[in-house]
């Protein structure tokens, strides 16, 4: 539910960074921004003394170093957009109010959605869990603590993500919003694991030939592709792809043994050559010709 957000933008706490960084191209070269809505990594103190977890456990639902991947896209002539807090302390791909109310002291009021399968799995707007399963939190929380975190996090950085596609839209005609996210091993998909992962909600929030295009760019790289499974898109894919309006998402997860150690949350020497692969893909993007979305 969208409806409680306070329209006027609540100023970062002192002693935070703000809520997210924004980097612009010096042009816009066409109708593409790049968002990372997972890779941020300053941990505010009070929540690290308020988690049972220790500092490299809490970091495991983190997309660790995402932005740096896509880092080439303002010279390239796309903005992006990057969270500066981690997903376990707020999760921007997440409906604004889904809260598991096990986690509170007190009832939650009526209109938080409290029965949706990501708070069901520990994985709300305020995460449980980390994505190894480990519980965050060693109390309870109040509501007042999520409901800061909402309107100090989830709200600005969803602001300047719906402002910058509404000027993109209104620069090109149209938008493709590629928000860009790393997934962990799966023991499921040991055998033959992709490497990458698009998005589209099965077809219903970007052009297919959109996502072919993508599609077809990774996989002349070499890598492997695949589509929706086990991945479709979150909310900001479902949320802010609407074909019919002009404004297309795209989901992609990136395999993290592409590039970074999972155990100890650090880079990889082969982040380089994947590094340089997305920054071709950037490229190749910015230099299609998207009339076809309009």
């Amino acid at each position: 539910m969208d409806l409680p957000l306070d329209p006027v933008a609540v100023p970062p706490l002192a002693d935070a960074p703000a809520p997210y960084c924004l980097f612009r191209p010096a042009a816009h070269a066409a109708p593409l921004i790049f968002a990372s809505p997972h890779s941020g990594r300053a941990y505010p103190p009070d929540f690290v003394a308020a988690a049972r977890l220790d500092p490299v456990a809490l970091r495991k639902s983190e997309d660790g170093f995402v932005d740096e991947l896509f880092a080439a896209a303002p010279e390239r002539g796309a903005p992006l957009l990057a969270a500066t807090f981690p997903r376990v302390f707020c999760d921007v791909n997440r409906e604004p109010w889904e809260l598991d109310p096990g986690m509170f002291d007190g009832p939650l009021p009526s209109w938080v959605n409290t029965a949706s399968p990501r708070v069901g799995a520990g994985l709300g707007t305020i995460a449980r869990v980390v994505a190894t399963g480990e519980a965050v939190y060693r109390r309870k929380l109040q509501f007042a603590e999520a409901e800061d975190r909402i309107r100090r996090f989830w709200q600005p950085y969803h602001a300047a993500l719906a402002a910058l596609i509404a000027e993109t839209r209104a620069e090109f005609g149209t938008c493709l919003l590629i928000d860009c996210h790393s997934m962990p091993t799966h023991p499921a998909q040991a055998a033959n694991p992709p490497d990458f992962v698009l998005g589209d909600a099965h077809g219903t929030a970007c052009a297919p030939r959109a996502t072919r295009l993508v599609e077809e760019a990774l996989a002349g790289m070499g890598y492997r592709v695949r589509r929706n499974d086990p991945y479709a898109g979150g909310y900001v894919t479902r949320h802010y792809g609407r074909p019919r309006e002009g404004v297309h998402a795209l989901q992609i997860e990136i395999a993290r043994p592409l590039y970074m150690d999972e155990t100890r949350i650090e880079r990889l020497p082969r982040m380089v050559t994947l590094q340089a692969d997305i920054t071709r893909l950037i490229a190749q993007l910015l230099a299609a010709d998207w009339r076809f979305l309009g």
